[in-house]
């Protein structure tokens, strides 16, 4: 029996990466209004955009779904309805939502005087079994967007039993350390809640680990200094041959000491951590990267796979949508899947990757402990085609990082993608070049057709 393709729905931070999108294979974005949504910052979508990405989508026969997926307080509550009603009125193609309060009013008003929409229920409320899908059911949610805690077994097991609703899955992007948005780090460092839509993403902070004590009058945990440099690869191979890492063997009895830790930034504020058998929780997870899982969830028969990332680059959006575009019609036609997709997918700052929940496998293998940064791997983004010169087919790049005569660049275009080795360059007077530094250079390039539009990547 022939798959059917599940929908490739992208986040759209911006209007011109909403396009980039399309360009490259989504059936759909996601974006939404700062108040509203989990992405405050790096979000240009006010009423205006959200009208003219909806016009625009549907003009492509595309799909437009507004995020408006907060916790809200009750101030929020009191001024939702009069926010949402005129997005409502531009007819999105769904409202992704969270918040059951929201979630009643929206309903209400849709049965009374509003243009019926679609609600798809956010990631935000943990939806990690088929008795809660099935109870959203009942309540007039058109779509679960699954738990990111679920395996794949799990997912399918959720798709048995709840045959007749749309299923959709998260597949690629930064993953939370807690339930999906219920963090409290951002609000404990900096009162900037991450249901608010205001997350610093404090789990990805440069912190120390110390040592402590309650052995004091007050009763206080206080730090105690640790001699020497710490070093996390020697305390794990220890830790590894003490006791197992999930499960069933004998607890070290270090894992029952109290550690505080030290973000780079606040010296000299102390947060206590437990760690328990399966390690520690509290600071930086892998990105998740399922592209190899996409045949599996097709025949699961989930509906639509998404990616995460509204505050990320034109550039993530573009790659990401070109190669689970693949991914996906790879499984549709039957081909085997191409290990050459995650090799791409190494070109995109990432913190390292991990399927997530979606294989189980023991709790070290999500997090990572050496850098809490994006690092890009085998490529780098350098530029964007501005235009192109109709007198000789020349390219005018906007540059993003250095590159040089000599290096070889990979042509991003929704046409297709090649590899150019830079053999001459010009400034934008036409004097010759040999090194374009980094952003917001603008040089001269041959590049061949296409080229309206590309982006361009130096291989490592």
């Amino acid at each position: 029996m022939k798959l059917k393709s599940p929908e490739l729905l992208l986040p759209a931070g911006s209007l011109d990466r909403m396009r980039a999108a399309y360009d490259f294979g989504a059936d759909a974005v996601y974006a939404g209004q700062p108040r509203y949504s989990l992405r405050a910052r790096n979000n240009e979508f006010r009423l205006e955009q959200i009208g003219q990405g909806i016009a625009e989508a549907h003009a492509r026969g595309r799909k437009f779904f507004v995020t408006s997926n907060l916790l809200p307080h009750n101030d929020k509550v009191r001024t939702y309805l009069r926010d949402i009603e005129p997005v409502i009125a531009l007819r999105p193609d769904a409202l992704i939502m969270a918040d059951p309060g929201l979630i009643m009013m929206v309903r209400e008003r849709m049965e009374r005087d509003w243009p019926e929409v679609p609600i798809h229920l956010s990631v935000q409320a943990n939806t990690v079994n088929w008795a809660a899908v099935k109870f959203w059911q009942k309540v007039g949610v058109a779509r679960i967007i699954l738990s990111r805690e679920l395996s794949l077994d799990e997912i399918e097991a959720i798709r048995n039993e709840c045959p007749d609703i749309e299923l959709e899955v998260f597949v690629h992007g930064a993953l939370c350390i807690a339930y999906s948005g219920r963090c409290l780090l951002s609000g404990y460092f900096n009162r900037r809640d991450p249901n608010q839509g205001t997350c610093t993403n404090a789990c990805r902070w440069d912190y120390k680990t110390h040592g402590a004590t309650d052995e004091t009058d007050s009763g206080e945990v206080q730090a105690l200094r640790l001699e020497g440099d710490f070093d996390f690869a020697q305390a794990q191979a220890e830790a590894e041959s003490a006791f197992a890492a999930c499960g069933g063997s004998p607890r070290h009895p270090l894992a029952d000491r109290v550690y505080l830790l030290e973000e780079k930034e606040r010296p000299g504020q102390f947060m206590p951590v437990m760690e328990d058998e399966h390690g520690t929780y509290i600071l930086n997870s892998k990105d998740l990267r399922a592209v190899e899982h996409v045949e599996r969830l097709a025949r699961i028969g989930v509906d639509s796979l998404k990616i995460e990332g509204r505050t990320k680059s034109r550039y993530y959006v573009a790659r990401t949508a070109q190669i689970y575009r693949r991914a996906i019609d790879d499984a549709v036609a039957g081909r085997p899947f191409d290990p050459a997709l995650l090799l791409e997918l190494e070109g995109l700052s990432n913190r390292g990757y991990t399927a997530g929940f979606l294989e189980r496998r023991p709790s070290q293998d999500y997090q990572n402990y050496a850098s809490g940064s994006s690092e890009a791997r085998r490529s780098q983004f350098v530029g964007e085609v501005r235009s192109v010169r109709e007198s000789d087919g020349w390219a005018e790049v906007e540059t993003k990082n250095r590159f040089a005569v000599g290096d070889t660049l990979e042509v991003i275009h929704p046409g297709g993608n090649r590899r150019v080795t830079v053999g001459e360059m010009t400034s934008l007077d036409g004097v010759p070049v040999q090194v374009a530094q980094g952003s917001p250079v603008r040089v001269w390039l041959p590049l061949g057709a296409p080229a309206e539009g590309a982006l361009l990547a130096r291989l490592l």
